[in-house]
């Protein structure tokens, strides 16, 4: 078991100021897009990865099956979403964005531009690449921590470039 050093305090500090952040920034735009802050994850996903079943979903947020089946009801309730039945597998559901959807998936993007845009108006290209850098490169050693095989071999590129 590793020591706690006074370096392990400081990144858990960080952690929480980071989440703090996230937070905020995400109460931002739902207030401005009327939408659920836990809905932005899931509109995202849903527009990167087209239909998905419900089951895909939770395991890309690592959440469970019953978190993410509210959040789907959520974004139906609204219209920005269907639910289906999977084609190859019938006893599966499926989530889909609605032309709804997909315009507030636009309208997110455009928001969240302009408030990072905003935010980091006094950073150079160089710093916001240094940050992304080391976010990316703690996010992929937490995650090959954790066993998922799927960030290892990334993992070694990622910190070659920080």
């Amino acid at each position: 078991m590793a020591t706690e050093t006074p370096a392990v305090h400081d990144i858990l500090r960080a952690f929480e100021e980071f989440g703090r952040a996230q937070r905020e920034v995400g109460s931002r735009l739902t207030r401005s897009l009327d939408v659920p802050r836990a809905s932005i994850g899931l509109l995202r996903y849903l527009n990167t990865h087209g239909p998905v079943q419900i089951g895909c979903a939770a395991q890309h947020f690592r959440v469970d099956l019953s978190v993410t089946s509210r959040q789907v009801s959520v974004l139906v309730d609204a219209g920005l979403a269907t639910r289906d039945v999977d084609h190859d597998d019938r006893r599966a559901r499926t989530v889909v964005l609605t032309d709804q959807g997909r315009a507030k998936v636009a309208e997110l993007g455009e928001a969240v531009t302009a408030l990072m845009s905003e935010i980091f108006e006094d950073w150079d290209p160089a710093e916001l690449k240094t940050a992304t850098d080391h976010i990316t490169a703690i996010a992929q050693t937490i995650t090959q921590h954790q066993g998922d095989p799927s960030q290892a071999a990334h993992h070694k590129d990622s910190k070659e470039n920080v």
